[in-house]
């Protein structure tokens, strides 16, 4: 069975890893353009790129997917299957392509929270569960037949990085499982029911990010774990920006929703809808990430 593998960030790497590492034959890798990156603005590969390369996989870098030149090259691969992690949205010219068909590995208990960021806003909005789904991809974006889903427990500890660590292994799990699975004809789709209650997972854009005080102090320490550490919460004290990547329920209260106070010259409380959080970590603008206390140590807000 040949496969077609396509995903550009780091969520994708075990998905692809495993299939190498249990000898299937992976004819191509499809993964974004090389982009600047870094203070000398060096071009760059995508993490997939890098590992495919590592294992001398062939890597098709495309800058547009409807092009006659990239799905000629596609065909010319003659995949039986296509996977995608982590990827662009492709034309019904691709993921039609394959005899075995196109499945997508999609990090949510579809149909809840189709869209770009399913993983940040499972947190935010305060679930207790999520995990990860195999769909086959049809015309509408995440609505395709579901293949597999597993289960994933979201601990009150976690933010969107930890969740993401555990999500990215056992979707590269669900991956095995599903092209076993096609390889020897052994599923069951089972249609996505929509029930009308379904929370969507649109992509986070940087105006996104900033912290609403007038919200209740839950609602803003959820807010705060699903954007931490990327890309990160962020609000504006006297002026100046600050990162906020971690805030933690507190018992004070007379403070007006955005109002800082600062006490015993090592805590600092932000009041909220309901009440006041405390921020444990933040960022000031051109500075790294630190502790709130050791940030209050030589600086004032």
């Amino acid at each position: 069975m040949k496969i077609v593998f396509m995903g550009t960030p780091e969520f994708a790497v075990p998905s692809l890893k495993v299939l190498v590492e249990n000898g299937f034959e992976v004819v191509g890798v499809i993964t974004a353009p090389d982009k600047p990156q870094g203070r000398g603005k060096k071009l760059k590969g995508s993490a997939v790129k890098e590992y495919a390369e590592t294992q001398g996989l062939n890597v098709l870098q495309p800058t547009n997917l409807k092009s006659k030149e990239f799905q000629e090259e596609l065909r010319g691969l003659q995949a039986d299957l296509q996977i995608v992690v982590a990827f662009r949205m492709l034309p019904e010219t691709v993921w039609n392509m394959p005899s075995l068909g196109t499945f997508n590995l999609h990090g949510s208990l579809l149909p809840q929270y189709r869209g770009a960021a399913p993983i940040n806003w499972a947190v935010i909005n305060g679930e207790k569960e999520t995990g990860v789904t195999t769909f086959f991809l049809k015309h509408e974006i995440d609505t395709g037949s579901i293949l597999f889903q597993e289960r994933e427990q979201i601990l009150a500890e976690d933010n969107v990085g930890t969740l993401y660590e555990r999500l990215m292994y056992k979707g590269a799990g669900l991956v095995l499982k599903t092209v076993k699975a096609i390889e020897s004809n052994n599923y069951e789709l089972s249609p996505q029911v929509d029930d009308g209650d379904l929370k969507s997972a649109p992509k986070i854009h940087k105006e996104t990010c900033e912290i609403d005080w007038t919200q209740p102090s839950k609602q803003i320490v959820n807010f705060v774990r699903g954007l931490s550490p990327y890309p990160a919460a962020w609000t504006t004290i006297n002026g100046k920006k600050y990162k906020i990547y971690k805030v933690t329920l507190a018992d004070n209260s007379g403070l007006a929703p955005g109002e800082p106070k600062i006490e015993d010259l090592k805590i600092l409380m932000m009041g909220t809808g309901d009440g006041c959080v405390r921020i444990e970590e933040m960022q000031p603008e051109g500075k790294k990430r630190m502790k709130t206390e050791d940030f209050l140590r030589g600086n004032t807000l």
